[in-house]
């Protein structure tokens, strides 16, 4: 069977696949176009890291229903629990229903609310034609949740998502969360991924912030993906005039994994913050991009990476800040730095500005490197353990993204795996 055949015969599986889930005409247009220009993009690169021979595109898309007792470890609280393509639950409360917020699958929502979704599902802050595994996402996309906060609607609250993979079956999951802020509308998310059970599969998690004209939203973000999971965790935002989209970010997967995140601040004086933790170890491979690109006036990025690898792990930090032509009194500010706790561990924290405008002001550090003998000979001077010392350590070189974290719950979340992850990295 040559090619061509075999891609038509995808399709016409796709097509029929999304037919049967009653999706709009548009979402399956759009899932049609990913998939033709699929084989000629380029997959995501992530510098001094090669993950060529993983397998990131299992060519599945059917419906599976996932018990709801799976969602046992949710937070009881949480707004939507989704357990693979089952959204076990809906909370939104009824006063922010009658402000015009909308929370809902993204399914539904692709129904119910064509014109706001079709206008920011993949068309700003990312396009299905970026490259190879934006394609497959768009074209295989099977869950995910919509949240769209109306112009000059203050949540104080955060919106807590809950997405739970579910590995007692064999089925990937690739997941959308889509955020839309309007004009002068303020939130946060709290996003945490999990794994139950453990089958091998792949988890293509994407969510996409679109924030509108003096918006401000905030994300804190907790990945826990299984050791099974083969994970892409694409996380992106465009930010209008004066729109602010801060980001906390814990990678705590067990499996290998590769993260890719990008902060479009494409109106004038929008500002992006992205905090990122990340812990590996066992034979566990990451690589992790974190780019924040200035096309608007006086805007401004600032990046804070930080990571422990522990064993035989590898963990790659690329600090991307662009400065487009035309973004003239902008900011880029960068900071990357590996803790390195085995002698066979492997470490890159590699900063990186591109940077094509003159009235900007940009600067970067980055630094490898082993626990400091002397800090730990002064605590073990005072009496403590030297895995206690060294845990310490950690904690304090980990401390300036965990203080940034705006949800105390979440940072307890952290800091709880942190210490289990350390613990089992001995």
């Amino acid at each position: 069977m040559d090619t061509m055949e075999t891609q038509s015969q995808t399709a016409t599986a796709i097509q029929t696949a999304a037919q049967q889930h009653n999706e709009p005409t548009w979402l399956i247009h759009k899932r049609l176009a990913a998939l033709a220009q699929m084989p000629d993009l380029p997959m995501p690169r992530v510098q001094r890291f090669n993950y060529r021979d993983w397998a990131m595109m299992p060519d599945t898309l059917a419906w599976r229903q996932s018990a709801p007792e799976l969602a046992a470890t949710a937070e009881s609280d949480c707004q939507i629990v989704q357990v693979g393509q089952t959204t076990v639950r809906v909370n939104l409360p009824e006063s922010l229903q009658e402000q015009g917020v909308i929370l809902t699958d993204i399914f539904t929502a692709a129904r119910e609310y064509p014109d706001l979704v079709q206008a920011a599902f993949m068309t700003k802050a990312i396009q299905a034609n970026e490259n190879r595994l934006a394609s497959y996402h768009t074209a295989y996309l099977n869950a995910g949740v919509f949240l769209y906060v109306p112009d000059n609607v203050v949540i104080t609250d955060p919106v807590d998502v809950q997405l739970v993979q579910d590995n007692t079956q064999d089925q990937p999951l690739v997941s959308h969360v889509l955020a839309v802020a309007g004009r002068n509308a303020e939130f946060s998310i709290n996003q945490h991924l999990t794994t139950v059970g453990d089958q091998t599969n792949l988890a293509n998690c994407l969510l996409e912030v679109v924030a509108h004209a003096n918006s401000h939203v905030t994300i804190a973000a907790l990945d826990e993906l299984g050791p099974q999971t083969l994970a892409y965790v694409e996380r992106r935002a465009y930010a209008d005039d004066n729109a602010v989209v801060n980001w906390a970010v814990g990678f705590m997967n067990e499996g290998d994994t590769i993260g890719n995140f990008d902060t479009e601040l494409n109106g004038n004086g929008a500002q992006a913050d992205a905090k990122v933790i990340a812990i590996t170890d066992h034979d566990q491979r990451m690589g992790v991009n974190t780019k924040i690109t200035n096309r608007g006036k006086h805007t401004n990025g600032n990046i804070l990476q930080r990571g422990v690898i522990l064993e035989q792990s590898e963990l790659v930090y690329n600090g991307i800040g662009d400065i487009i032509h035309g973004a003239a009194g902008s900011e880029a500010e960068q900071e990357n730095r590996l803790l390195m706790m085995s002698s066979e561990a492997h470490g890159n924290a590699n900063p990186i500005l591109l940077i094509d405008e003159n009235d900007v002001m940009a600067g970067h550090a980055a630094s490898v490197g082993q626990v400091d003998e002397q800090q730990l000979y002064y605590l073990m001077s005072r009496g403590l353990e030297r895995e206690t010392a060294e845990r310490l350590v950690i904690r304090g070189f980990l401390g300036a993204v965990l203080s940034a974290i705006p949800a105390k719950a979440v940072r307890q979340q952290l800091i709880a795996i942190i210490e289990r992850k350390l613990e089992n990295g001995r």
